[in-house]
């Protein structure tokens, strides 16, 4: 992790104060199958905004996008932790992240 998000963690980490759990960490699929993160509070509005050009500077220039994550009922700051780590992560491992769990294996008596 970069130096500069780990003094960033740690700030938020220590603050104790908790606003309204309304904020959401959402992953999109961008045309050329890379992954771009961010957060908002709505997510159907902010999808619009990316689809429509309007949203962020690096899905402009990736379009088409498509919702494949999202984390819901989160501060503002559990929001921003959570994209920086998601962030950080290489490729591969936020690919896992959007797999669907994988059921155990049952045995039948």
């Amino acid at each position: 992790m970069q130096p500069k998000y780990r003094k960033m963690l740690r700030g938020m980490a220590k603050r104790k104060k908790r606003g309204p759990r309304e904020w959401a960490v959402y992953i999109l699929r961008c045309g050329d199958r890379s992954l771009y993160t961010g957060i908002t509070k709505d997510i159907e509005a902010r999808l619009l905004k990316h689809r429509a050009g309007k949203g962020a500077a690096y899905t402009r220039t990736h379009l088409p996008v498509e919702l494949v994550y999202r984390e819901l009922g989160k501060t503002r700051s559990e929001a921003l932790v959570c994209e920086a780590r998601i962030k950080t992560m290489p490729k591969a491992r936020k690919e896992a992240l959007l797999r669907p769990p994988q059921a155990p294996d049952t045995i039948s008596p």
